[in-house]
């Protein structure tokens, strides 16, 4: 018999955080977080996310062992602004027994249900700038800290609890090293002339901390048509901020502005932190930081993680801005690859902003979901 209780302490959080490194253990591929981080994200005193939100951390238990977790969310913003009945699920571990996933999909119903939601899906964190999606695609791949590896048995647990498909991602590889450049270099030129703008580059921490708020002003502004997407508040643009800014290299902070200085155009790319946070196996002390240090200078692979463009400057070319001076750093830090965090399949928008590059669909994951 499963059993299914909330964790409510800080000791039993703690244990929901470390619940994969036992289900993961020994796997090639699964990037462990950082202990610290995780526990840090679970604090409703330190994440404002728990302000907007309703939660319950959620422990399956069978036999008297640990089988499973699962984090219930019913975002606020989401159900008072976009009018979506939904309680979200997230974090979302268990061990090849479907009685353990059913129980907990149960609970999340059940919790759904008596807060007056219709539906819910899952994997998704509290907001869009969370992790997102099972995997169902690319299990030979080695993870990013910015997503959720799980093992092949997952989709065939949903699909036999009757969750349909929700959102489809893709996530791509993209071989810098053969990158030609030519076409992003002509379309610079052209596209900085004809609209009077500019490249914006930072190369120290408290310089781009003075562009964290323009940054976030703009990512509403390009993302507040897709119906998935739902605003961050100030608060959490803070948490984030400081849950970020020690994992980013400023030089890989790109910036376009116009001839005014109001910002247009933006990219964050983050190291790769893979390898580094697997030698960690999430712990900072005695040698998890060094590891990634030694990432942050090294590393030849990065996460292409956020671009955002006013909606005035879409389709105009202001992308090869960008990608002009990355091509400049990455050669700068030898980087070789770069990889396409996950995106909407059907973001035709975002596929257009790589068409001048070779991309390579190596991975894929979805939500699920189910109406009640």
């Amino acid at each position: 018999m499963v059993t299914i209780e909330e964790a409510v302490s800080k000791r039993d959080i703690k244990t929901f955080a470390k619940f994969p490194f036992s289900l993961y253990k020994g796997s090639p591929y699964w990037v462990p977080p950082l202990i610290k981080e995780e526990m840090n994200s679970f604090d409703k005193e330190k994440n404002p996310a728990f302000k907007t939100s309703d939660t319950w951390f959620l422990l399956a238990y069978k036999g008297g062992k640990l089988v499973g977790r699962a984090l219930a969310i019913i975002n606020k913003l989401e159900v008072e602004q976009q009018q979506i009945k939904k309680i979200r699920f997230g974090w979302f571990d268990f061990v090849d027994d479907k009685q353990v996933s059913k129980a907990l999909l149960d609970k999340v119903e059940s919790l759904g249900r008596a807060h007056g939601m219709d539906q819910m899906e899952g994997p998704m964190g509290f907001s869009n700038l969370d992790k997102v999606g099972v995997l169902v695609d690319g299990f030979d791949y080695i993870g990013t800290m910015v997503t959720w590896y799980n093992h092949p048995y997952y989709q065939e647990h949903y699909e036999h609890l009757g969750l349909e498909r929700g959102k489809e991602y893709v996530e791509n590889i993209v071989p810098l090293a053969n990158a030609d450049p030519s076409n992003f270099k002509r379309i610079n030129d052209l596209i900085k002339k004809r609209y009077q703008l500019r490249e914006l580059n930072v190369t120290r921490k408290d310089q781009l901390e003075t562009m964290i708020d323009a940054m976030f002003g703009l990512l509403d502004l390009t993302y507040q048509r897709l119906d998935s997407y739902t605003p961050i508040s100030k608060e959490q643009r803070q948490h984030l901020k400081k849950r970020f800014i020690d994992f980013v290299n400023p030089e890989y902070i790109k910036f376009v502005v116009d001839k005014d200085d109001r910002l247009i155009a933006f990219a964050v790319v983050l190291p790769s932190y893979a390898h580094a946070l697997q030698k960690a196996n999430g712990k900072l002390f005695p040698f998890g930081i060094w590891h990634l240090l030694q990432a942050r200078r090294k590393s030849k692979s990065v996460l292409f993680y956020l671009i955002g463009v006013h909606p005035d400057y879409q389709k105009k070319g202001v992308t090869a801005i960008i990608f002009n001076e990355y091509y400049e750093t990455f050669l700068r830090y030898g980087v070789e690859t770069g990889i396409r965090t996950p995106e909407l399949e059907d973001n035709t928008a975002a596929r257009q902003i790589w068409k001048h590059m070779t991309n390579i669909v190596h991975k894929r994951r979805r939500t699920y979901r189910k109406h009640f």
